[in-house]
């Protein structure tokens, strides 16, 4: 007897017609299937953009234009618009005592910078090295030292070094050397020296602070790795502690150039360039072009080189960092 087995019958499959589902229609998705969102956060930033064209692309603008112009006291009363074209430009680069200031306040920004940078990272090291209320302390003390305006600290630094009752004095006398009656700004040597000395210790706590609270992040359980790997102090530095905080020491240091090279409060304040003008720096120089010979288009011109400067030096740094994170990657 044969018995003959019949396969059971395959069911056909279910063709689903496009923009249906199972149970139904799908739902498009909110927008018209736009990435979500739209015009939403455009408009949300177009305020601050808005504000930044007003507040600072104006006046850049501005200040171009103005440095094409012959904009003296007269043309101001007269509201006359002088166009000279290059002029301004030709006056300032053809002028020897320009490439000076150039030269000076470029080495002074790498010097005040150089400062900066290096005790900053000292005093942050300070910082992670010590017990919890002594940081406290520090910290205060770093806060309280920055809060202090510009032209107060001017002021006291001016006392400080003062010739006849200036401490600084008194205390390098009582050490046994010879500063009875000196006069720290006799020479544009030592008058840079002091302004120097304002604008680095003003600059310090906001480096010191930042660097150490990148080094807050690093694991207490790499530096115990690396000393059980018997690494010394620098080598836990340079392999645990600067790999940590590198990224932040670029960006002070990027901030740093900008803010020491347009330096202006301290240097005006000390001496106003002197003595003999030999602390005159690039916004000095702009400053009494403008405000002191009333020349507001040279005036105009130094400052638009001095952006020049600055947007081509920091484009150079900012690639050079971009170059650095590559390739440690």
């Amino acid at each position: 007897m044969t018995t003959t087995s019949q396969a059971a019958p395959v069911p056909a499959p279910v063709t689903t017609p496009p923009g249906r589902g199972p149970a139904g229609p799908v739902p498009a998705p909110p927008g018209g299937g736009r990435r979500r969102g739209g015009w939403l956060p455009y408009a949300l930033v177009a305020p601050s953009v808005l504000a930044l064209l007003v507040l600072l692309g104006w006046p850049v603008v501005r200040d171009v234009a103005i440095s094409f112009q012959r904009l003296g006291l007269a043309e101001l009363v007269q509201r006359r618009t002088v166009w000279i074209g290059l002029e301004n430009y030709r006056e300032v680069l053809t002028d020897p005592f320009f490439w000076t200031v150039v030269v000076r306040t470029v080495l002074f920004t790498v010097v005040n910078v150089a400062l900066t940078m290096a005790l900053g990272l000292a005093v942050a090291l300070l910082l992670a090295a010590v017990s919890r209320g002594v940081q406290i302390g520090l910290s205060v003390a770093l806060v309280l030292a920055w809060a202090v305006p510009p032209i107060s600290a001017t002021v006291i630094f001016q006392w400080l070094f003062d010739t006849q009752f200036g401490i600084v004095n008194q205390v390098l006398t009582g050490l046994g050397l010879d500063f009875a009656d000196h006069s720290w700004f006799a020479t544009g040597v030592s008058t840079f020296g002091v302004i120097t000395a304002l604008v680095v210790w003003q600059a310090i706590p906001l480096v010191a602070l930042s660097l150490f609270a990148s080094m807050t992040s690093v694991s207490t359980e790499l530096y115990e790795a690396a000393a059980m790997d018997g690494a010394g102090p620098w080598r836990r530095f340079t392999a645990v502690t600067w790999p940590a905080v590198r990224p932040m020491a670029l960006v002070l240091t990027f901030l740093s150039v900008i803010w020491d090279f347009k330096v202006f409060t301290q240097v005006y304040g000390i001496r106003q360039g002197g003595p003999n003008r030999e602390t005159v720096t690039m916004a000095l120089y702009a400053y009494q072009k403008g405000i002191g010979s009333r020349e507001f288009g040279t005036a105009a011109a130094i400052s638009v080189i001095m952006m020049l400067m600055l947007t081509a030096g920091l484009a150079w740094y900012a690639r050079m960092m971009v170059r650095s994170a590559e390739e440690e990657q």
